[in-house]
């Protein structure tokens, strides 16, 4: 199949455990196998992407050319990971939608578990917040390119091994591509990492991460603003995010900010 796809094996092996194969490739196997005579049903390989109705292709033409006139100043990627702090995400989301950012979403599949158990949402439901959302098998994404210019990227929250694969250019998810291209293009990768304790194999990774370029932003809880609320710490902690991607927000705790 791999061979007949012109692709690696192992791709062909990813796409039937992901349960998601690239149209094009589908479209190919059923020509090459009509021109032999035999017959072919896309069930026998795996599940087959849904064909879109004229009135969706439409809606989904218009937006591509929408985001193509918009300023790339202005683009925005936004990976959210299984690990827990999917809040995070859904908070970036709905700032940048608040600030007219154009965001192109990447979530993980262990991410659509995660957020269902700690804010019972559904993907749709979050997916909708961003312009435009990528399958994680979508590695041939225009955000996989670096021809695609955009602000940068976060990662909110980023899981061990998500950042693991980004310091040793595994590179195996649409998230994770758009990673490692940030970083070749040396735009701002910004990872909001959700774990603790840190082994020396975490450390080590981190600070292969910080030598390319990716910035390394923890959520730490900032007590010093006295918050009345999670949400509270989570604006501060999305807002001096936003900061380092130099986007004017009012969202974090200024401290001593305006005073004589």
């Amino acid at each position: 199949m791999g061979r007949l796809l012109g692709v690696h094996q192992s791709t062909v092996h990813r796409w039937e455990q992901e349960g998601y194969v690239p149209r094009r490739h589908y479209t190919k196997v059923r020509e090459t196998v009509a021109a032999t005579g035999k017959a072919w049903n896309d069930a026998w390989f795996t599940t087959v992407p849904p064909p879109a109705s004229d009135e969706t292709r439409s809606r989904s033409d218009a937006r591509d050319v929408q985001i193509a006139r918009q300023d790339w100043r202005k683009r925005l990627i936004v990976g959210i990971t299984g690990a827990s702090g999917t809040i995070y995400g859904l908070r970036l989301l709905q700032a940048c939608r608040d600030l007219g950012l154009e965001t192109h979403l990447c979530l993980s599949r262990a991410a659509e578990l995660t957020m269902a158990y700690e804010l019972e949402l559904k993907p749709a439901e979050l997916k909708a917040l961003a312009h435009k959302s990528y399958p994680p098998a979508d590695i041939g994404a225009a955000i996989a390119s670096g021809s695609f210019r955009t602000r940068g990227m976060v990662i909110a929250p980023c899981s061990i091994r998500t950042m693991a694969e980004i310091a040793t250019g595994t590179t195996s998810t649409a998230l994770t591509r758009a990673a490692d291209v940030v970083l070749k293009e040396q735009r701002k990768l910004i990872l909001m990492l959700r774990e603790t304790p840190l082994h020396a194999g975490h450390l080590e990774n981190l600070l292969r991460l910080a030598r390319m370029g990716a910035i390394i932003a923890p959520p730490v809880p900032a007590f010093y603003i006295k918050p009345k609320s999670v949400e509270a710490l989570v604006d501060h902690a999305i807002g001096r995010v936003l900061d380092l991607l130099d986007v004017d927000n009012d969202l974090p705790h200024r401290w001593r900010e305006g005073e004589g």
